[in-house]
């Protein structure tokens, strides 16, 4: 049976790893958000990696390859604050919903999870307490700042960035992109619209993946549960294996939002 180490005798957290989540363009006067919730697959030196190789944690189990660098740049290009999860979502899942059982994976495609093996409860709610928490309390307060700033601001766009495999059991998926969204779709739709006018791109609506209430917390929660128009962006990951594709996809994404932006801005007057 594996053996985690108590709380009590180990802190999940050494003094010298990062904390929960970063912040990039924490003052900003973009009527935009971004979050990204799989950004990082580093691992607390305390969990010994989960018991994975390094190429394991490298994988796509272990984070969304690509996400954190095109976020990056999104962020820079339009000047919009964004926040980074800073641990791996096989430590935590912050885009899933307490009640998930892939909050915290005891295997994930097909691989074993040593490290998350029977954890006690205790276990469990430190890492909520560490890792979930402080992220989404993060963005909590990048919202709430903006939503008491001047009138000129609007700050009710989400965009959570994230990356898929290019193939799922086996089956191919086709889309170069996805769009997604929960039930107010209207941001999702601009998106959706203006990248679909490339003739190079295959640009899927709610897929790979659309937004469930039992399989997603950022949206839901932080998005429509805030008044937020929301919106999720998937981009396949044998499109970002080098630095002139994430480039490629951070400018297309900019030049997207520029073009949807005034009429955002007339949603939300």
């Amino acid at each position: 049976m594996l053996i985690v180490p108590s709380p009590k005798d180990k802190p999940l957290l050494a003094t010298t790893e990062p904390p929960a989540f970063e912040i990039v363009n924490a003052v900003s006067v973009s009527n935009l958000l971004l979050v990204c919730d799989h950004a990082s697959n580093r691992v607390p030196s305390s969990l010994e990696f989960l018991g994975l190789t390094a190429a394991q944690l490298d994988d796509h189990i272990g984070w969304d390859p690509g996400a954190a660098q095109v976020a990056r740049i999104l962020a820079e290009n339009l000047h919009a604050p964004l926040a980074l999860s800073n641990y791996s979502r096989l430590v935590i899942d912050c885009n899933r919903p307490l009640s998930s059982a892939e909050l915290i994976p005891e295997q994930s495609a097909g691989v074993i999870i040593p490290g998350n093996q029977m954890l006690s409860p205790q276990q469990q709610q430190e890492r909520i307490n560490q890792l979930f928490w402080p992220y989404h309390q993060a963005i909590d307060q990048l919202i709430d700042a903006r939503l008491s700033a001047a009138a000129q601001f609007h700050p009710r766009v989400l965009l959570s960035i994230h990356s898929f495999t290019p193939s799922l059991h086996g089956e191919l998926r086709p889309w170069n992109i996805g769009v997604a969204a929960r039930h107010d779709q209207r941001f999702a739709q601009l998106l959706f619209n203006v990248l679909g006018e490339a003739a190079d791109i295959n640009v899927g609506f709610n897929q790979p993946y659309n937004i469930d209430d039992n399989f997603d917390y950022t949206l839901p929660v932080q998005g429509e549960g805030r008044g937020l128009l929301s919106a999720m962006i998937e981009i396949r990951q044998d499109g970002l294996k080098t630095y002139a594709q994430v480039m490629d996809w951070a400018n297309r994404l900019t030049r997207a939002y520029l073009q949807i932006e005034p009429q955002l801005i007339g949603l939300l007057a």
